[in-house]
């Protein structure tokens, strides 16, 4: 069971990597994993706050700092376990008229 854990961790650290690169994420990439997360709870390898945490550490590796630093103390209201805030940088928008 330690391969789901192991397997997890890489997912993350890819998605987290291609983000912070400005890379879009595929969303059946997010949902599988967030799917594996759901399996990992359920069949007591971790707890969610385990799982929180270990996603955590992959995103500090990916952005060199934590989802709470960038998406607020509160950012489980808004995205519940097992959803993963796995979003793209903002496009650079450009005005294309004078007005």
């Amino acid at each position: 069971m330690d391969d789901l854990m192991a397997e997890l961790d890489r997912r993350w650290r890819e998605m987290f990597a291609a983000l912070a690169e400005g890379d879009d994420l595929p969303p059946g990439r997010r949902l599988r994993a967030e799917g594996m997360m759901e399996a990992a709870v359920l069949m007591g390898l971790a707890t969610p706050g385990e799982l929180v945490q270990a996603m955590d550490d992959c995103y500090r590796a990916a952005y060199g700092r934590g989802m709470a630093e960038d998406f607020g103390e509160d950012w489980q209201d808004f995205y519940p376990f097992p959803q993963i805030p796995a979003v793209t940088r903002r496009a650079p928008v450009y005005p294309s008229t004078s007005d």
